[in-house]
């Protein structure tokens, strides 16, 4: 027993960054409203994101009135153990229920926590008003899997506010 009569935390032993990308890519599933995608392009290893441009998913997302959304900018550290992660935010303009994406004007870059939601009431069948579906858009439903699946490849998660990922 540690201090004040917890168990010690049991390390857990580090996975090769492969491992962590592949088991980062893994919590990709059609029913999250995430998505977690190679960033090759953007000099980062990973980017997660809302999936605020997919046809089956920006209907929910514009009846949620969102107006900005974000990206993760995710990079491994193996000689850290870390992945370094950086939050971008991003304006969303809605046309034709099509959405159009451009980065905020005042180009948020940091660690951010922001939480979305919204209700839809229509008639159901029969008639009688109802609730339809209730969503949440929650920094953390995104944050939350990425750090738990970091931890148990025994990497930590890293916030990076300003300078280099």
């Amino acid at each position: 027993m540690g201090l004040f009569g917890k168990k010690p935390a049991l390390k857990v032993p580090a996975l090769p960054p492969q491992d962590v990308l592949t088991r980062l890519l893994a919590l990709n599933r059609s029913t999250a409203p995430y998505r977690i995608v190679e960033g090759r392009a953007e000099n980062v290893d990973l980017i997660a994101e809302w999936k605020i441009v997919e046809a089956t998913w920006y209907e929910i997302f514009a009846k949620a009135n969102l107006t900005k959304v974000f990206r993760i900018y995710l990079k491994l550290d193996p000689q850290k153990l870390e992945l370094r992660a950086q939050d971008h935010e991003y304006t969303v303009e809605w046309r034709a229920g099509v959405p159009s994406l451009s980065l905020a004007v005042s180009l948020f870059k940091g660690q951010m926590t922001s939480v979305e939601f919204g209700a839809a009431y229509a008639f159901t069948e029969d008639l009688a008003p109802g609730q339809v579906y209730k969503y949440r858009f929650n920094t953390n439903e995104l944050k939350k899997p990425i750090q738990e699946t970091v931890a148990a490849c025994g990497w930590s998660y890293k916030g990076v506010a300003f300078g280099k990922l």
